[in-house]
């Protein structure tokens, strides 16, 4: 076990026991002399147990009693993780608190019990974080050196960016004349043995193949300790050359809800930068599948239990880790330096006239003693593959023009020649009509007002809407159409209405208003002017490549607020600035 050995093997009884030099399968033994060892590590030959495949995304901050001796109860509570390694117990020096990682509120109230129960600590856990994970992007060769007064050790280590989901992947790529095999093994073990952490944030690093492509070692100088600090340096000088990207847990969810409240949870999920599958209906129900990130979902099984009045349902599994979509505000609130991190340091350790200096990562590469190893090249074969790869685009981007503006003509000389026909002016062509796409429950979740009244009746917050876009369409004099998902008509081919002065939509079955708008703007962009009022970042992100343009629902609101104060001041302008007194009128007639 690393640098420790077994140097008794005890069979007891009661408080005596013998001294045994071989024990079989069955039998109970204590083992002697080993000082880091837990449960599930194997002795000899024996391989460690096998991993859990839930793995835990939470991590929780341990709230010790106010009256406790600390450091006793950090060391008592610090058993629980030797008996079960899988609560991934951490003591943090610089903060003096411990944390431990868990799968949800069960665990918790299970551990806070056994706590009590063993050690007499009534303890607290505070709301917890989410665990990230660190991978790379792109293919590094990480060096790393260690070289004090009378140590040595140098390592090149190859890190590669592996399919996502498969975990770290270790193995050796190097040759034996180059360092012997005892050390190479070495190097493997010093890999294998702890969790290593990312540069980014400090998060533990996951789906990477690390390859052992070369090292060296002195004859008399290198210890076995010394490998073990180069080969820890070497990955984190790769993760600082490479780069690299957070991962974040994702739900895989399914959500079972009133058809009624179906808007208001597309929109949730929307807001929650998550993905579903078009819903499919169970009676009088609605349920929807997709994955969404844990950060933004873990309590979002309260908000359901709101808003459907304890008829909604939200199960959720843990599907995996994806790329995080919120990357540098994550970085930002974690403020980790990896440049300060003593306990993991990216840099390292020469020897010169009898003293060993410092090198950061960036400078290793004109210290080393080793060359590089791994020289990415660029065959003829993938020259081809960009060169068709790029005129496949070319392709794409000409049917993608054909598709907006039509088949492009491809001229001749003669059709640059004068033509003998007298030349007739163009006539000047007419100026596009405005038309107006309104997503109407996005609008409603969107403005504070109606969002209140569709909390109680949102048939009221629907026509309230309409009533303020019939206002809307009398100032502006445009074409404006408000489109609804129609929910509550099962097997329904969309209806479409005039409501006033504007036009009403209800979508058909499994038809989204997000589809219905997509496909509208593409179809009458070629006889007006298309503007779509949402704050649905991808429709806004959709409509504008069709040729829409955006208006967010705070604008259509300041816009509409904006009319309405310009109208009221003109029509208070245009009345007549008379006064009217008591008697006024008798008195003008006297005068007459």
């Amino acid at each position: 076990m690393g640098e420790h050995k077994v140097d008794q093997i005890r069979k007891y009884s009661g408080y005596k026991y013998t001294v045994e030099n071989t024990v079989y399968a069955g039998d109970i033994c204590a083992v002697k002399g080993l000082k880091t060892i837990q449960a599930g590590d194997g002795l000899g030959f024996e391989d460690n147990a096998l991993q859990p495949h839930l793995t835990p995304y939470m991590n929780y901050r341990i709230v010790l009693p106010s009256d406790c001796d600390r450091f006793e109860a950090i060391s008592q509570i610090r058993q629980l993780s030797e008996e079960d390694p899988q609560l991934h117990m951490t003591y943090h020096e610089d903060t003096q608190d411990l944390t431990v990682q868990f799968m949800g509120e069960i665990q918790i109230d299970v551990l806070k019990k056994m706590i009590e129960e063993r050690f007499h600590l009534h303890v607290e856990f505070d709301q917890g974080r989410i665990i990230y994970k660190e991978t790379i992007l792109e293919t590094v060769e990480g060096i790393g050196h260690f070289e004090p007064l009378r140590h040595y050790a140098e390592v090149h280590l190859l890190l590669e960016p592996a399919q996502r989901g498969s975990g770290l992947q270790f193995s050796i790529n190097c040759s034996e004349d180059m360092l012997d095999k005892h050390w190479q093994r070495l190097i493997l073990t010093h890999l294998e043995e702890k969790e290593h952490i990312g540069v980014l944030a400090g998060f533990p690093i996951t789906d990477m193949k690390v390859t052992l492509l070369a090292g060296k070692a002195h004859q008399k100088h290198t210890e076995g300790g010394d490998f073990r600090q180069a080969t820890y340096r070497a990955l984190r000088q790769g993760l600082k050359t490479a780069r690299c990207q957070l991962l974040e847990p994702y739900y895989q969810f399914r959500l079972d809800i009133p058809s009624a409240y179906l808007s208001k949870a597309i929109y949730d999920i929307e807001s929650m930068n998550g993905e579903f599958i078009l819903p499919a209906t169970t009676g009088q129900n609605i349920v929807i599948e997709g994955k969404a990130p844990v950060a933004k979902m873990k309590d979002y099984q309260l908000a359901v239990t709101q808003y459907t009045k304890g008829k909604g349902r939200l199960y959720c599994f843990l599907k995996g880790y994806e790329p995080c979509l919120n990357q540098d505000e994550v970085i930002h609130q974690i403020q980790y330096d990896s440049e300060k991190d003593m306990n993991n340091p990216t840099g390292s350790v020469f020897c010169s006239h009898g003293a060993g200096f410092y090198v950061k990562w960036n400078e290793v590469k004109n210290y080393m003693h080793i060359d590089f190893q791994y020289q990415p090249q660029v065959s003829q074969e993938y020259q081809k593959e960009i060169y068709s790869s790029s005129l496949d685009g070319d392709e794409e981007l000409e049917a993608i023009f054909t598709r907006t503006y039509g088949e492009m003509k491809r001229y001749t000389f003669h059709d640059f020649q004068s033509d003998s026909k007298e030349y007739m002016p163009s006539m000047t062509s007419q100026p596009k009509s405005e038309c107006l796409l309104v997503d109407g429950y996005n609008i409603i979740h969107a403005w504070p007002e109606l969002k209140a009244l569709a909390v109680d009746n949102l048939e009221g917050a629907r026509f309230r809407l309409l009533d303020m876009m019939c206002n809307y369409q009398g100032y502006k004099k445009c074409l404006l159409i408000v489109v609804f998902d129609a929910y509550k008509v099962k097997q329904n081919l969309g209806t479409s209405e005039q409501y006033h002065n504007i036009h009403v939509v209800y979508t058909k079955e499994s038809q989204t208003a997000d589809m219905y708008i997509e496909r509208v703007t593409h179809e009458m962009a070629s006889q007006y002017h298309m503007t779509v009022a949402t704050s649905d970042a991808l429709e806004q992100l959709i409509i504008t490549g069709a040729g829409a343009y955006r208006m967010s629902a705070r604008e259509l609101k300041q816009d509409l607020e904006r009319l309405n104060r310009e109208k009221q001041s003109n029509y208070s302008s245009q009345q007549p600035k008379s006064h009217n007194y008591l008697l006024e009128d008798i008195r003008n007639f006297k005068n007459e």
